[in-house]
C-alpha cells in the first residue's frame, strides 16, 4: 500500500511527538521544543518518506532518517537567525530573539547532535550509506550559507555563482532527503542519482520562485513584498539585473537600499522599475519553468512503474503551488 502524502505527513508528525526531549536544563531544551513545534512544512522528511515508499521501502524503517533530516534543518535555522540577526521565524520570535545568542548557539549544537542520534537508529545494513549522504548534505548546506554570506561583500556575483549557492543552501537538503529515502529502499545507484537530480532541480525552482515572489508576489497571500530589496540581498532577480544593467543602472541597484532620503516604498519601487525595464521577471519565470520541467522529466526515467512516482509528482506540484 502506498500512502497519500497527507498520510505520510501525519505519520511523521505522530512519530515526532513520540520523541522524548528532556526538560532539564530548561534553557538548553525548551528552545528545541519551541523550534520543532513551530510549524514548518516538513518538506524534507515528507520527501524522504515518499521516495522510500516509491521504491518499495518501509516508512517505519525510514522514520529515524526523516526525523534526523528535520531536526538538522531546524538546527540550521537557529544558527541562520543568529547570522542574519533575525528577530522572527515562522511568524513568531526566533530562538535568537527570545533567548539570546548563546542559547541559540548551544541549543542548535544540541539539535545537531540529536540529528545524528536519530539517524543512528536506522537498520545497520543501511546506516553507512545513509550516513554518508547525510554528511555530504550537511556540509553542502554549510558551504551554501558561506557563499551566501560571501555574496554580501562580493563586487560581482554571476548567475552561475548564484545557482551554485542555492544548489547547496536550498536544494541540498531536498536532494539529500530524496537520496536517503531511495537508498533505504534499496534503489539502484542509477535511480539514487536520478532522484538527486529531481530534487535538486525542484529545489532550484522553489528558491527562484521564492526570490520572485519577494518582489512580485501578492501581499493578499500573506507575502510581504520587497524585503530582499530593502536588505540589498543578492537574489536571482538582482543578479540577473546586474548582469543586464548599464554602469549607471548598476549603481542604482547597488545603492538604493542604503539611501537615507528614500522611503522603503520608494526604494522598492525604484528597484522594481529597473527589474521591469531589464525584463528580469520574465527571465526568472523562464528559469523557474525550466527547472520545474526538468525535475518532472527526471521522474519519467526512473526504473520503477510510473504509478509509483505519482506521489513525487504531487509533492513537486504542491511545493510550487501548482494545481496541474
Amino acid at each position: 500500500m502506498i500512502h497519500t502524502n497527507e498520510e505520510i505527513l501525519e505519520m511523521f508528525e505522530a512519530a515526532l511527538q513520540q520523541v522524548q526531549t528532556p526538560e532539564e536544563p530548561e534553557l538548553l531544551y525548551a528552545p528545541i521544543i519551541y523550534s520543532m513545534s513551530g510549524g514548518g512544512k516538513r518538506l524534507r522528511p515528507v520527501l524522504l518518506l515518499i521516495t522510500t515508499e516509491a521504491f518499495g521501502g518501509s516508512v517505519d524503517k525510514a522514520m529515524p532518517a526523516a526525523m534526523a533530516v528535520e531536526v538538522f534543518h531546524n538546527f540550521t535555522l537557529l544558527h541562520d537567525d543568529i547570522m542574519d540577526n533575525a528577530a522572527v521565524r515562522r511568524g513568531k520570535p526566533s530562538v535568537y530573539a527570545k533567548w539570546g545568542e548563546n542559547v541559540a548557539i548551544l541549543s542548535g549544537d544540541a539539535m545537531l547532535i540529536t540529528a545524528y542520534k536519530l539517524i543512528s537508529g536506522l537498520d545497520a545494513d543501511r546506516l553507512p550509506r545513509a550516513l554518508q549522504i547525510f554528511n555530504d548534505m550537511a556540509l553542502e548546506v554549510c558551504e551554501g550559507q558561506q557563499y551566501d554570506m560571501d555574496f554580501e561583500t562580493q563586487a560581482t556575483v554571476t548567475v552561475e555563482d548564484y545557482i551554485q549557492m542555492i544548489e547547496r543552501k536550498t536544494s541540498a537538503l531536498l536532494s539529500g532527503s530524496a537520496m536517503i529515502g531511495a537508498t533505504l529502499a534499496g534503489a539502484s545507484d542509477d535511480d539514487v542519482r536520478k532522484v538527486y537530480r529531481f530534487a535538486t532541480e525542484l529545489g532550484l525552482a522553489f528558491q527562484l520562485q521564492d526570490d520572485m515572489l519577494d518582489s512580485f508576489g501578492d501581499e493578499a497571500l500573506g507575502k510581504k513584498i520587497g524585503g530582499d530589496i530593502l536588505e540589498g540581498k543578492q537574489t536571482f532577480l538582482m543578479v540577473q539585473a546586474m548582469s543586464r544593467a548599464s554602469a549607471e543602472e548598476r549603481e542604482v541597484l547597488r545603492t538604493t537600499h542604503k539611501s537615507a532620503t528614500l522611503s522603503d516604498a520608494e526604494k522598492i519601487a525604484t528597484v522594481k522599475a529597473l527589474y521591469e525595464k531589464l525584463d528580469v521577471k520574465h527571465a526568472t519565470e523562464q528559469q523557474i519553468e525550466l527547472r520545474f520541467e526538468r525535475a518532472l522529466s527526471v521522474l519519467d526515467t526512473l526504473s520503477i512503474e510510473k504509478e509509483r512516482t505519482v506521489r513525487l509528482v504531487e509533492f513537486a506540484r504542491k511545493l510550487m503551488g501548482r494545481k496541474k
